[in-house]
């Protein structure tokens, strides 16, 4: 009898401790979001018209304990008077545990590991255009100031709000002016 109650006290500690382990992690907790900055991208004409798209860069630092396998973020844009509307969009896989490789073979990714930051940059899919300049785009009468929602999630969690944030007036990052020659 002592010896099925030993059997059964292990196997319990051993489902709990699975069931821990299975636990939705909260984004909030894992992880931080750092240096965020926002601009307007130019992307390739088409003739003589001009395109801008909104960006938003961030860094995503893992407050974890352990590595984190599947990390992912999107943005929606939105424009002034338009907030229940999503004007744009983008997401991307920060980090994940696996990727397509030759011919659908599985290779493993590097996760994001405990104090480990990743760069994301991400632009919105909605974009202005005119003929002239992109600079004078701000200044035309049907232009509207964007804002940027950015979401989190880690493995099988739940989107996490992070941050929300007005997208500059400026052409290009700041970042990358600085180290320019």
């Amino acid at each position: 009898m002592r010896a099925w109650l030993v059997g059964r006290v292990d196997a319990a500690s051993l489902l709990a401790l699975l069931l821990w382990g299975c636990q939705t992690p909260d984004p909030q907790k894992e992880l931080r979001l750092s240096d965020l900055e926002t601009y307007w991208a130019i992307d390739s004409s088409i003739g003589a018209t001009q395109y801008i798209s909104p960006v938003v860069r961030f860094r995503v630092k893992s407050l974890s304990a352990v590595p984190l396998r599947s990390v992912e973020a999107t943005v929606a844009f939105k424009r002034k008077g338009e907030e229940n509307l999503t004007w744009g969009t983008d997401w991307q896989r920060v980090t994940t545990s696996w990727r397509p490789f030759n011919m659908g073979a599985v290779t493993p990714a590097k996760p994001l590991q405990p104090g480990q930051d990743a760069l994301v940059v991400m632009k919105s899919d909605a974009r202005y255009y005119s003929q002239g300049r992109p600079e004078t785009m701000f200044n035309h009468a049907q232009f509207k100031d964007v804002k940027a929602v950015i979401f989190l999630k880690v493995g099988a969690s739940s989107w996490s709000r992070f941050a929300e944030v007005e997208v500059e007036r400026r052409i290009g990052s700041k970042s990358v002016e600085a180290t320019a020659p």
